[in-house]
């Protein structure tokens, strides 16, 4: 039964929950807040979106043509003589969609990973003058980068159709890698822009660091290529298992390795409750630091 206390003549009830009860709800609260603030995301992902290329006569048609020209650059440089591990994709137009597809889920990390640092100072006249749920800013901003990522990725798709390359059944699947590969992001985006609220230095630190996964991640090679130990360990970087889990979706057909893909959810899963713990600790304090 909970108990009943009284503060200032106000009766203020205080749930006394099982240890079972604890864990189920700490499981839940994401999910659960985000469907009370639903509202709320829904409208500032809206004003977000229309604010992204604010000011341009184009607007969302750079989001097109952006992929179109790295495509076609792609294209062009890899079907010239020059010497390619073509073996990793079967052709050298092959070998070109080996790396967009990996740059599409590389581009959607660095978005988010760029981005998150300053996230509470962007919203800070918000969250310092009114009651604003501030966890629901890794959320949005996290779906944001989803939809620029997800129209590169369309356009790759039809890229592969149009040059004879048509699409697996697998691609199908695909919801199976984004809703973790997700779940990822967001737990990182909170992780980082709890940190950032207390130190600026996070985003120089992210501005440093993320390039460089560009290259300790399989964008332009493929892990069988690595000697051992290194094709094992290069699964310590969590964006390895995303990379090629959407590589055999989208390009090869094929079903992903249940190890690969269970590490992967696993990755997933932890860094979602690992940032949303840690962003729910330190959430009382932000407002006195952004």
């Amino acid at each position: 039964m909970p108990s009943v206390s009284v503060v200032n003549g106000r009766a203020i009830v205080i749930e006394q929950l099982s240890a079972p009860q604890r864990v189920a709800r700490f499981f839940l609260a994401p999910f659960t807040q985000t469907w009370h603030h639903r509202d709320l995301v829904e409208a500032i992902l809206r004003r977000e979106l229309q604010e992204r290329f604010k000011g341009s006569v184009a607007g969302w048609v750079w989001a097109v043509i952006a992929p179109l020209m790295m495509l076609g650059v792609y294209a062009f440089a890899f079907t010239t003589t020059t010497k390619l591990p073509i073996e990793v994709s079967g052709s050298r137009l092959g070998y070109a969609l080996f790396i967009f597809s990996g740059i599409i889920v590389f581009n959607f990390f660095s978005e988010v990973a760029f981005r998150a640092p300053m996230l509470l100072h962007e919203y800070s006249h918000f969250i310092k003058q009114t009651i604003f749920p501030s966890h629901m800013l890794a959320i949005i901003s996290t779906l944001r980068a989803t939809a620029y990522s997800g129209i590169a990725l369309i356009v790759m798709m039809l890229f592969q159709v149009l040059t004879g390359h048509g699409l697996p059944w697998t691609c199908l699947l695909l919801p199976l890698i984004l809703v973790p590969y997700l779940m990822f992001l967001m737990g990182l985006a909170w992780i980082l822009s709890a940190i950032g609220a207390f130190t600026r230095d996070a985003g120089y630190l992210m501005m440093t660091i993320v390039p460089l996964f560009m290259f300790i991640t399989p964008i332009f090679f493929s892990h069988t290529q690595l000697p051992e130990p290194l094709d094992f360990w290069i699964y310590a970087n969590g964006l390895t298992g995303f990379a090629e889990v959407t590589r055999d979706l989208t390009l090869l057909g094929k079903i992903p390795s249940l190890a690969v893909y269970a590490w992967t959810m696993f990755v997933s899963i932890f860094t979602f409750y690992l940032g949303y713990w840690f962003f729910d600790r330190y959430r009382n304090v932000i407002v006195d630091v952004i």
